[in-house]
């Protein structure tokens, strides 16, 4: 379907911002070249999208492994395009890969592999996301708190440097561990600065936001929490215009009603934007996987440690937007641009994640009316 002139019509377009209904998209040689009301878009070879929902593929932001592998066990370039690899099996076009807080060593050759990636062209990788290891001990979550630490000098010389070869690099940080000297100089340098895994109060949440941080990492989860004397991290991202969220929306993490209220009370520009937050297994029918020695099951739809702790998400980025919809409430185009043109906006990755001229049609899906299945547009 690469050769010669296809066009799209019979079902809703999106185009990353909004959802189109009674329009076509015209692509030649594999790429688009029109887009617009059916009767101002004409020829070539005719695919009915039979009510299905064209759209740009997904950027997801928050990708811990895939394929039986964590980034974790190998970060390498081979790791990284198996990663890449299937999720695009499940929609999307652009992931962050994500390391979790690790020794050092791992972390530079985390680093090493993503800019070699990225050097080699290897597709589907946007940048890199580095959940850790500067977090509070307090809220690691699955996280291992002997690895736990302060940003030190050498740290954020080798994120400084690091930001110059990588398209994208966003760091998950605490004020616990991270100075706001620190991430003014983040933020600076143009990276990606995230609170999370934090006790930090309101407060101290909106001086970091004044020092450049300018999202937070799964909102609800593992975070000081919205009280009624103490708004915390949830409060503060509520607050903040120019803070945007990630969100788990696996109706496991955060509750559907939960996540309503904070859909609806956030203020703008910033959003709330969806993440799997997916682990091995992600892509594959594994029931379980090791992590750092720990097993993690996998069972209903939740992953988890021995002790009950849930550790990252079973999820993909068409369960979510079906999430969103169905369970929260939200408009389809919402949810679709949460998932698309959202987080890719907030990393900074502004060729992906929309339908524009020049796009290529393997980086366009097809999703099933009901939102329950989700495919290249060439399959």
């Amino acid at each position: 379907m690469t050769s010669g002139m296809t066009t799209f019509r019979g079902g809703p377009i999106f185009d990353g911002e909004a959802l189109h209904q009674g329009w076509a998209a015209q692509f030649d040689a594999g790429r688009l070249v029109a887009m617009g009301p059916e009767a101002s878009v004409t020829g070539g070879h005719v695919v009915d999208l039979a009510g299905d929902i064209l759209s740009p593929g997904y950027v997801d932001v928050q990708v811990n492994g895939g394929d039986g592998l964590m980034l974790n066990d190998a970060p390498t370039v081979a790791t990284l395009a198996r990663m890449a690899k299937a999720h695009r099996s499940l929609g999307c076009q652009t992931i962050l890969p994500t390391l979790i807080t690790d020794t050092p060593e791992k972390t530079r050759a985390t680093i090493a592999a993503a800019v070699s990636a990225i050097e080699q062209g290897v597709a589907g990788i946007g940048g890199l996301h580095l959940e850790g290891p500067h977090l509070s001990v307090a809220r690691k979550g699955a996280h291992d708190a002997a690895l736990i630490r302060k940003m030190e000098d050498a740290d954020l010389a080798e994120l400084l440097s690091a930001a110059d070869k990588l398209p994208a690099l966003m760091v998950t940080v605490a004020p616990e561990t991270v100075s706001v000297a620190q991430v003014q100089a983040l933020h600076e340098a143009g990276i990606v600065v995230s609170l999370g895994h934090t006790d930090a109060p309101f407060d101290t949440c909106m001086d970091y936001f004044a020092a450049g941080a300018t999202c937070a990492t799964h909102l609800f989860n593992a975070m000081s929490q919205m009280g009624n004397r103490e708004p915390g991290l949830v409060g503060a991202v509520l607050a903040s215009g120019s803070v945007s969220a990630g969100l788990i929306a696996d109706g496991v993490h955060v509750h559907p009603q939960s996540v309503r209220a904070a859909w609806d009370a956030k203020r703008g520009p910033g959003r709330i934007f969806l993440v799997s937050d997916a682990m091995a297994v992600a892509g594959t029918d594994l029931t379980g996987f090791e992590l750092e020695g720990r097993h993690i099951a996998r069972r209903d739809g939740q992953l988890t440690l021995e002790d009950g702790t849930l550790a990252g998400a079973d999820l993909d980025l068409t369960t979510a937007i079906r999430v969103m919809v169905r369970d929260v409430g939200v408009s389809l185009e919402a949810a679709l641009h949460a998932a698309t043109a959202g987080p890719a906006c907030v990393v900074g990755l502004d060729s992906v994640g929309r339908l524009r001229e020049g796009v290529l049609i393997s980086d366009v899906i097809r999703l099933g009316a009901d939102l329950e299945t989700v495919r290249s547009a060439t399959a």
